[in-house]
This record gives structure tokens, C-alpha cells and sequence, in this order.
């Protein structure tokens, strides 16, 4: 007999956690946690650095610390949790097909449904590195799991191939396990993590980060015995002359995460081109009925905190949607350009007077630049900006009242000057 319930919540990291939270708080009581690892918290528990719950706690967490204080306020609402499950397939009318060793394949018919499966890293196969494939290449994610919850060493002499903050975090930490970091190498001109941890990780470290350099050949056949880096010219291509090897034991990958959307797309939700992950509404709805996204399955953040914000706005949403059924209407659409690579969310429809946070990333660094937001080509504002980094999440709060009557398209851009 297939299982009923009225919210099935896919993960049980930060984004799984808060959106169940936030559902229960707005009165759904039926709510199914399914989380395929064997316990609760997702990437939080391997990342043992602080730095979390900031913005919303207003105090310096470690990860497991963070997820800790989600999973007590999970099991103080008696929130039913089912680990070590599998979702092998989702519906587009949210019947999950799910696996787990204690209950074995069933199929679960949802009211509704959150998606917030998180993301994945990059593997060498999407990079076209050429060399033999030795022992000794890890993606970042990985080392950091066997270093810190494994206490396993990948190796002693490290070259990392990205700067996403995955990769900083693990050039300090591996430094601080008694490797030797080399180098960190990026193939765009500029660093793709957070400013701080390029401080604090890199720089107070001497770990040189080498800007506009990738590695064009790999070393060795049983074990990773060095790399070649070389520089690369404004398209990305090596440039003769510029090679050097260096040896190393270990090879570290943090060259971009992937939302988690195999689910999505079984489900038939559109998806995003630029960020991978589904297409919302400003209640995080998808275009399919009772599907809902939120965390990192729709776009990657930056900071923990804002993962849990949006995730508390989805299970708000899908409360909203148990008890009131969908809302239909005309749709504002959003978009971005000139700098702006994209917005979440990425449509207005009108359910709700409350402000709006936009989200978003610029394309390239920019000083001295401006965030403007226009209305059908009428400028609505204009917000100065010191910085902007590729890195950084940046969001602007919209209100609906202050879009002019019949508006069909908001644009988000950057412009330059300061003017």
C-alpha cells in the first residue's frame, strides 16, 4: 500500500532541516524527512571550521555545531526522519520511490514537496585534464570527509586546482594536518571564494595562489608522483612556455559544485541553464504544482545562513500551499544582465505584499560599480557598491508596491561608475 503523507522534505542537511522546521511551525504536522545519508546534518558534518551562524545566531559555529542546533529543534517537533533512504525517482504528481535496508523499495504519495537534495562536486572527467589517471586525485570535498571525520591523510605534498572555498578551506586545513600546500591554481584571473577565506587560509598560510593557471598534464601511474601548471591567456588556453611542474603526492579539485537535479528533472521541472537548479517563484514554488526548491539544489550559496533562510521560506510556502491550495495569475519576470548572471527567484507572482530578497551572483570582479534595478527599462534603483565578487552572494530586497502598475519584466544590472 503506498504511504501518505502531506510534505515529503528530500534532504536533511541545512536547507532539509529548516524547511521541515518552518513547515511544522506553520502548522503542517504531517512531515516526512528522507535523507539518504545515516544521519541528519548533511555537508555541516565534516566541515569542523568555524565560521557558521552569523547571521543567524548571531555567534561563530563550527558546521556540526550549526546542524546540531536545526536536528534538536527537528526532534523537539517530533518531526519523523528517515535516514540511510534513497529517493530513486520522483513524479510529477510527488510520488516518491524510495529505498532504504530497513524498510526496502516503497512509494510515497506527497501533498507536497521540498526539494533540498544540496549539490555535488565537479569531477576531473567534466575538466579534460589529459595525464594518466593515478592514485592521489581527490575532489575537495572528499579529502575534507576522509581528513576530518575519517582521520584518514590523502597525502603530505598538495597542489590544489581551484579556489572555491571547499579548495581554501582544505589548503588550511591540510596545512594545519602537516601537508605541504604548494600551490592553489585558478584558471580565471580572479579567486572564486569568499574574501576571508582567501585571508585566512591562503595568505596567513604563505600559500601561494597562483591567478589565471591551470594544470595541463598530470604525472605518474600508480601514484600521483607531480603536475604540470601553466599559465592561460583571456580564453582559457594554455600558454606555450608557460608550463611548470611541480611535484606532488596528492591533487586537490574544488572547481565548482552542481546542483543536485536528477530528481527535478525526473519530476519534469524546469531548470535553470546558468544555475543548474529549478526555476521558482518568489514562495520557491517550481512550475509543477507542490514542488517546491530551496538551499543549494537551487543555486550554490555562499553562507549557510542564507540556505537556512530560504529553506524557511519554502517550508512557510508549502504550508501555505497544504492549507490554501495553488495561487494562479500573471507572473512578473525577473531577469539579469550586464554582469548579473541571474536571479533567484526568477518570477513574482503576486501571493504575497511581504518584501522580496533577490538573489544573485555578478559574472566578473567589479569596483566602484553599482547594482540597478529597472522596471520595463525604468530605473527603479540604484544601490553603489565598493566591491562585487564573483564569490559573494549579493541580494537585493524587492517590494512589490514599488513596481509600477503592469509591469512585465524587473532587470537586474551592473553598472559601472559612480556616478
Amino acid at each position: 500500500m503506498m504511504r501518505q503523507v502531506q510534505l515529503a522534505v528530500i534532504g536533511g542537511g541545512p536547507a532539509g532541516l529548516a524547511a521541515a522546521i518552518a513547515a511544522r511551525e506553520s502548522g503542517v504536522e504531517d512531515i516526512l524527512i528522507i535523507e539518504r545519508d545515516k544521519e541528519l546534518g548533511g555537508i555541516l558534518n565534516q566541515c569542523i571550521h568555524a565560521g557558521f551562524g552569523l547571521h543567524t545566531f548571531g555567534e561563530e559555529l563550527t558546521g556540526p555545531e550549526y546542524a546540531r542546533r536545526f536536528i534538536d529543534r527537528v526532534e523537539e517537533l517530533h518531526i519523523p526522519c528517515q535516514t540511510d533512504t534513497m529517493v530513486l525517482d520522483l513524479s510529477p504528481d510527488r510520488v516518491l520511490t524510495v529505498t532504504s535496508r530497513a524498510r526496502g523499495l516503497e512509494q510515497i504519495q506527497a501533498g507536497a514537496v521540498i526539494l533540498a537534495m544540496g549539490c555535488r562536486e565537479r569531477p576531473r572527467g567534466a575538466l579534460n585534464i589529459p595525464g594518466t589517471r593515478p592514485a592521489g586525485i581527490w575532489s575537495a570535498g572528499t579529502a575534507q570527509r576522509l581528513v576530518n571525520m575519517e582521520g584518514l591523510m590523502p597525502g603530505k605534498e598538495v597542489v590544489i586546482l581551484g579556489s572555491g572555498d571547499i579548495g581554501l578551506i582544505m589548503a588550511r586545513r591540510m596545512t594545519l594536518e602537516g601537508a605541504h600546500v604548494r600551490a592553489v591554481a585558478e584558471v580565471l584571473p580572479y579567486s572564486g571564494g569568499l574574501k576571508r577565506n582567501i585571508v585566512q587560509c591562503l595568505e596567513d598560510f604563505d600559500i601561494p595562489l597562483l591567478l589565471s593557471h591551470t594544470v595541463v598534464d598530470i604525472h605518474g601511474r600508480e601514484r600521483l608522483e607531480g603536475v604540470t601548471l601553466a599559465q592561460v591567456d583571456d580564453q582559457r588556453r594554455p600558454i606555450p612556455g608557460t608550463e611548470q611542474y611541480i611535484p606532488c603526492d596528492t591533487l586537490l579539485l574544488s572547481v565548482g559544485l552542481l546542483p543536485e537535479n536528477e530528481l527535478s528533472a525526473a519530476a519534469g521541472v524546469t531548470l535553470s541553464g546558468v544555475t543548474g537548479g529549478a526555476v521558482v517563484d518568489e514562495t520557491l514554488s517550481t512550475d509543477h504544482e507542490g514542488i517546491f526548491a530551496c538551499g543549494n539544489v537551487l543555486h550554490v550559496h555562499d553562507l549557510v545562513d542564507f540556505v537556512s533562510q530560504e529553506a524557511a521560506l519554502a517550508g512557510r510556502s508549502a504550508a501555505r500551499y497544504l492549507q490554501q491550495g495553488r495561487h494562479t495569475g500573471s507572473a512578473i519576470r525577473l531577469e539579469g544582465k550586464n554582469g548579473v548572471r541571474y536571479t533567484v527567484p526568477a518570477l513574482l507572482t503576486g501571493q504575497s505584499e511581504e518584501p522580496v530578497t533577490v538573489r544573485f551572483r555578478v559574472a566578473q570582479p567589479y569596483r566602484s560599480a553599482a547594482i540597478c534595478v529597472y522596471a520595463d527599462g525604468t530605473l527603479l534603483r540604484r544601490i553603489p557598491k565598493r566591491i562585487l565578487a564573483p564569490g559573494e552572494m549579493e541580494q537585493v530586497t524587492l517590494r512589490p508596491q514599488e513596481l509600477p502598475e503592469g509591469t512585465q519584466t524587473v532587470t537586474f544590472c551592473i553598472e559601472e561608475g559612480t556616478k
